[in-house]
């Protein structure tokens, strides 16, 4: 990789990417670099369509880097991941792309994740999606997440789309057994005629599994957004989605949920909130001396955060 390619990298991956205990990074469709260690195991699988990503049992506080970046105009590149997350453990997942294209020809990414938690494990994943580049191309990422989640297990998804991704469809499916818990923050900026659209679908099938949803975005100019949840309660159980969005300008916001209770334990809650940036937020900030661009900026850097 050369210096243009490390600072796209640093859009979506701490700068110290290589300090980790086991990384992959992904190019243009291909892997340039692989680290693995005693208790982190990355295997390619047969067919050259992804990898296999092995956690042993016990292993704490394990740190992995899966970055992708794009620099080839016209490309589009899937690819499928595999975690499998042995018992007792505790590992944090960075994950993210980023796409620079200068071009007229769309560059795409689609990564497919399905994560297998073992009982008693706990994953923290964070991921990041960016766009950049001056031609007329779009940049599109379209991330699909499915989760197994066994007895006991715990996971944090932390999501953030920042500016320059055209269009994406964002998919995430999970299935929870008894006591796990799925917590999702998902944070999205769309801008000009750009294009977001969320699926949650989770089934909760275990005695006493819960998943709480926190969706926050910003559509500003013409773009659009779609948020759509679907919770499935199976047996006693709990789900909280919420749905917060601020638009600006001609920015549009559409929240579809959808909740099935299945038991009679079943607590299944959804919440949406949308709307321009409250008055009494801007008088605070200006008169605090800032502009009326900075106080709109502040506040809606401190929504997304």
């Amino acid at each position: 990789m050369n210096n243009s390619d490390t600072a796209l990298l640093e859009k979506v991956i701490p700068e110290k990417f290589n300090k980790v205990d086991a990384y992959n990074i992904r190019k243009n469709g291909k892997c340039v670099d692989r680290k693995v260690s005693q208790y982190i195991n990355i295997e390619p699988k047969e067919d050259g369509t992804g990898i296999d990503i092995y956690v042993k049992d016990d292993t704490l506080f394990g740190i992995i880097n899966i970055p992708v970046i794009i620099t080839e105009s016209g490309l589009n590149d899937t690819v499928y991941n595999d975690f499998h997350i042995g018992k007792n453990s505790n590992v944090t997942i960075i994950s993210g792309c980023a796409i620079h294209n200068d071009s007229c020809n769309n560059s795409e990414h689609d990564g497919i994740h399905r994560f297998f938690l073992e009982e008693n494990s706990k994953v923290k994943y964070i991921e990041k999606h960016y766009g950049e580049g001056n031609g007329t191309a779009k940049k599109i990422l379209n991330p699909t997440t499915e989760i197994t989640m066994k007895k006991n297990s715990y996971m944090l998804i932390d999501s953030t789309q920042l500016k320059g991704v055209d269009n994406t469809l964002r998919k995430t499916k999970a299935t929870l057994y008894d006591n796990a818990t799925l917590v999702i923050n998902e944070k999205i900026l769309t801008t000009n005629n750009q294009y977001a659209k969320t699926e949650f679908l989770v089934d909760l099938l275990g005695s006493n599994s819960s998943v709480h949803v926190t969706s926050r975005s910003v559509a500003e100019d013409n773009s659009y957004q779609e948020f759509i949840s679907n919770l499935i309660g199976h047996s006693l159980c709990y789900g909280h989605v919420e749905c917060d969005a601020i638009i600006k300008d001609n920015g549009q916001v559409k929240s579809i949920p959808e909740i099935f209770a299945k038991n009679i334990d079943a607590n299944l809650i959804h919440e949406a909130s949308i709307g321009k940036i409250a008055g009494d937020q801007f008088i605070k900030l200006m008169s605090l001396g800032l502009t009326a661009k900075e106080a709109e900026e502040k506040i809606i850097n401190g929504f997304l955060k």
